[in-house]
């Protein structure tokens, strides 16, 4: 079998700790991720949404104000929108992080 001579071992095992570099950049990448926060909100702040860079939710806020017990539909409206906005923002930031790493290449997360 003929690696293209001398330089075509070398060739793959370039490669190969090129990608294993990469594979440990985007693990430590993930791990970051998972430690950063990103608050989203709704209501004019009366209601905010922490989560972490992977999308999972670690915390909801509201301030008295918005605790009405005649209208539980609205609170429930602005926790949905506020959660929705940390997701939003935290899917951004996901996609810059890996974006840099994968050279702007789509990958599934």
């Amino acid at each position: 079998m003929n690696f293209g001579g001398r330089g075509g071992m070398g060739n793959m095992s370039q490669m190969l700790k090129q990608a294993q570099a990469m594979q440990a950049k985007m693990m430590q990448a993930q791990e970051e991720l998972k430690q950063a926060r990103v608050e989203g909100s709704a209501g004019g702040g009366m209601v905010s949404a922490t989560v972490n860079g992977q999308g999972e939710l670690v915390s909801v806020k509201l301030t008295p104000e918005v605790v009405n017990p005649d209208d539980i539909e609205m609170l429930e409206d602005l926790i949905l929108a506020a959660v929705s906005d940390a997701a939003n923002k935290a899917r951004e930031m996901m996609e810059s992080r890996m974006g840099a790493l994968t050279g702007g290449m789509k990958l599934p997360f």
